[in-house]
């Protein structure tokens, strides 16, 4: 495994759109960018944070995420999130993440991602399918 070392960023970003919102994911009933579609937002920001840094046989995946989801954002705004690496404790990465709309933080929280054999995880997966 390569080594990680904590102040990695990432960034992700996105328009809300019909498909992100509370309404049309089932998470609510009114037409704003919904929290599921935040968790995802900020799972990908972390994901950003380690593009070239992860050995090509591993991959991460989402273990914890501590999300508060704090102010609404409407159709057509653009929302943005970052993910920080605060720490590295073995295969576990802690990740600070934040997120904005165009006019304030929508979203702040914790987010841990494992290290993981691409190979072996994917193995596990097809097993337990019966495949």
């Amino acid at each position: 495994m390569t080594t990680l070392t904590p102040g990695l960023v990432g960034t992700a970003a996105r328009e809300v759109t019909e498909e992100t919102t509370a309404s049309a994911v089932g998470s609510g009933l009114v037409p704003v960018f919904s929290t599921p579609s935040l968790v995802a937002l900020v799972e990908m920001a972390a994901v950003h944070a380690l593009d070239g840094h992860l050995d090509a046989a591993d991959t991460t995946v989402g273990t914890r995420i501590e999300l508060s989801h704090v102010a609404a954002t409407p159709l057509g705004m653009h929302v943005r999130a970052e993910a920080v690496l605060e720490r590295v404790e073995g295969r576990l990465l802690t990740f600070r993440v934040s997120a904005w709309d165009g006019r304030e933080k929508i979203g702040e929280g914790t987010h841990i991602r494992a290290v993981v054999s691409r190979e072996r995880f994917l193995a596990k997966v097809q097993a337990k399918s019966g495949g």
